[in-house]
């Protein structure tokens, strides 16, 4: 009985999305969030790539005692006829990757075979990280699902093209708090219309 709690209250968490580039990694930022995520004891929702991915999740996992966990959605490569992963997916420190056969990102993270889309249904929150069109259509959709979403980046150059609705942020705390006010709403009922 002890262990059906113990994963009751791990599965409530709220999930948090963070989205940003694949080749660079703002450590910085990436750790900071990465480290107060799991302190928090929210879940770590990524692409399971490199870059933001791969940072904010490595700074993630390292924190001992934490409850979440670090999910993943996974692309994989169309052309393969065995839907593998594309090559550098997961990153070694994601826990729990979800495999797709969703390959679509970057410029065309909008349309329906994007696994954009997952990324920013199954988060609580979104935090934006300094990224590229994938970023971008991963903002947009947090829009159109309506998705509590923050920019964390110094300027709203880091991310061209970001909606103007989206707050943006560069200050850690007001990231924090944020994600704080929204990472209560739980995911048992559908967001609000």
């Amino acid at each position: 009985m002890q262990r059906m709690d113990q994963i009751e209250r791990m599965v409530r968490h709220p999930i948090v999305g963070v989205m940003g580039s694949h080749t660079n990694a703002h450590a910085e930022r990436s750790e900071r969030l990465g480290e107060w995520l799991a302190r928090q004891g929210y879940h770590l929702l990524t692409g399971g790539g490199d870059g933001v991915m791969r940072a904010v999740t490595r700074a993630f996992v390292k924190v001992p005692g934490r409850l979440g966990l670090a999910l993943a959605v996974i692309p994989t490569d169309a052309g393969n006829s065995r839907w593998t992963p594309l090559a550098g997916y997961p990153n070694p420190w994601v826990e729990v990757p979800i495999y797709t056969h969703l390959d679509r990102g970057g410029p065309v993270g909008d349309e329906p075979t994007s696994r954009n889309h997952l990324n920013v249904l199954t988060s609580t929150v979104v935090v934006l990280l300094p990224g590229g069109l994938g970023t971008i259509s991963e903002a947009r959709l947090a829009l159109r699902y309506e998705r509590p979403c923050v920019a964390f980046l110094r300027t709203d150059e880091e991310l061209p093209g970001i909606p103007d609705n989206i707050p943006v942020e560069s200050q850690f705390s007001r990231v924090a708090d944020f994600v704080t006010r929204y990472a209560k709403i739980t995911m048992t009922k559908p967001f609000p219309p």
